[in-house]
């Protein structure tokens, strides 16, 4: 009797902070679409052609305003039974309270963005290649400032050293170890420590590598047809939960995440690699 008392309290207490979460979104996006012009799925071109899923929220003002960019490999916006989902809406409407336009894009190859995606770094071109194209809009008075965490921390440490004349200022937060050459030093750290492979790595690739087996939007869709595909189609992988302080016990190593049916064409190139593996030394998190 008891056990269905608690049962029923926390399942009351789950509904209503989910419902609580919901609404607060909602009052959000209501805030922001009355502060800010909100256009997503721009598909920003890079010099080569491929263009990058961006989402721009921007203060409803005529004057020219000051940017706020951030580059990120994660899933950022979506949809769930009807309702729109965002991770950066919150943040959004403080950039546009404060007078900001506030940017946020996928990396080369994620998501809705073109082309491929590589761990060890998206052209540092693609960085340059989007300060240049936010310079240049009727809305922006040419004053960019990035911000971010962890890659994407490392993406503005790698693409300040460009010195773009628009980058004006950078908040990068939890920089630090890598996975290949960060900038112009090798590094790792977020792979081996001490000669040893690092596990939660392993769990983090786990629920982040999917590129290579999502659905494929044909290049050049329009902006109207990627808003309409977005509410139907999550672009993020939905994997089985599984014990991960189980999963990273099995041995060999090699087969941690062929024995929990993860995706691996990343995880089994790495695996093979010794720490002085001059692979590491390919690219960067740019």
């Amino acid at each position: 009797m008891r056990q269905a008392y608690y049962l029923n309290l926390i399942l009351s207490f789950f509904l209503w902070s989910t419902a609580c979460q919901l609404m607060g979104q909602e009052a959000v996006w209501q805030e922001l679409e009355s502060l800010a012009i909100v256009d997503q799925k721009v598909m920003m071109p890079m010099r080569d052609g491929i263009r990058l899923a961006t989402d721009i929220y921007r203060p409803k003002t005529d004057e020219a305003v000051p940017i706020i960019f951030s580059r990120t490999p994660y899933n950022f916006n979506t949809w769930v039974d009807g309702e729109q989902r965002s991770r950066t809406a919150e943040t959004a409407l403080e950039m546009v309270k404060r007078g900001y336009a506030y940017v946020v894009q996928n990396e080369r190859g994620r998501y809705f963005s073109e082309g491929e995606w590589d761990i060890l770094g998206t052209p540092l071109t693609d960085g340059y290649d989007a300060f240049s194209w936010m310079a240049e809009q009727p809305w922006s008075n040419g004053k960019i400032g990035t911000l971010g965490c962890s890659s994407t921390a490392e993406w503005q440490m790698a693409v300040a050293a460009l010195d773009h004349p628009s980058h004006a200022a950078m908040v990068p937060q939890s920089f630090g170890a890598g996975v290949g050459r960060v900038g112009k030093f090798f590094e790792q750290g977020n792979w081996y420590r001490g000669g040893a492979e690092q596990l939660l790595f392993f769990a983090w690739l786990y629920g982040v590598e999917h590129d290579k087996f999502k659905p494929r939007i044909p290049e050049g869709a329009s902006q109207q047809d990627l808003m309409r595909i977005s509410r139907f189609y999550d672009l993020a992988p939905e994997n089985p939960e599984v014990d991960m302080k189980e999963a990273l016990a099995h041995l060999p190593i090699k087969d941690i995440l062929q024995n929990i049916h993860g995706k691996r064409e990343i995880f089994d190139k790495m695996v093979v690699r010794k720490p002085n593996d001059p692979a590491w030394f390919e690219g960067g998190l740019y």
